[in-house]
């Protein structure tokens, strides 16, 4: 595999991560550095793991994980929507009740979500007999910039006007939405409906 397609592949898999950042930036409105360094950083470790985890798992486990690890993510991505939304809708001062969605639980279950589809990678670079190490690195590190990229963007976003008031309802909409993109992409809803 080439460095370019390396890197495309790295991009393609941090857009989750992405998508994820962004609410969190709108969420806190002005992240600390702390903040901007936290999600980054562990979506860029999870990022760089999986592939590592996926790739020593190898062919024995493949179709087990296959068969489940989109039903792991949306779950996660499900349960951490329902909960921002929840947070959204619950009234009261939102900035005292809103969980930092770059700490504790929240950013564990976050970065497990968004890392999944890494370990399906990591699993296919074993069957081709690929190496892992540079490419791990590679994911790990630009989902990471991704990820700072998707904050701050975020943070813009929820400097401006109304966007604030609605930006936890618009994160646990969001991934929600990525939790069902996963679920289609895996093609749950043709098993399901048909066709």
């Amino acid at each position: 595999m080439s460095f370019p397609e390396l890197l495309a592949l790295a991009a393609a898999l941090a857009m989750d991560a992405l998508a994820v950042s962004i609410a969190a930036g709108i969420t806190l409105g002005r992240p600390r550095p702390a903040q901007l360094l936290r999600m980054p950083l562990a979506f860029g470790l999870f990022q760089a793991a999986m592939p590592a985890a996926g790739w020593l798992l190898g062919l024995s486990v493949r179709r087990l994980i296959e068969r489940w690890d989109h039903w792991i993510a949306f779950a996660l991505l499900v349960f951490v929507g329902f909960n921002m939304l929840r947070e959204a809708f619950s009234g009261g001062d939102e900035r005292v009740e809103a969980k930092d969605p770059t700490s504790g639980m929240t950013l564990l279950l976050l970065a497990v979500a968004t890392s999944i589809d890494a370990l399906a990678v990591g699993l296919s670079f074993s069957l081709l007999h690929l190496p892992i190490a540079v490419p791990a690195l590679v994911i790990g590190v630009v989902c990471a910039l991704i990820s700072l990229g998707g904050m701050l963007l975020g943070a813009r976003l929820g400097r401006t006007g109304c966007v604030r008031c609605w930006a936890g309802a618009a994160g646990g909409i969001a991934l929600l939405g990525i939790g069902v993109r996963i679920l289609y992409e895996h093609g749950v809803f043709r098993e399901m409906f048909g066709g």
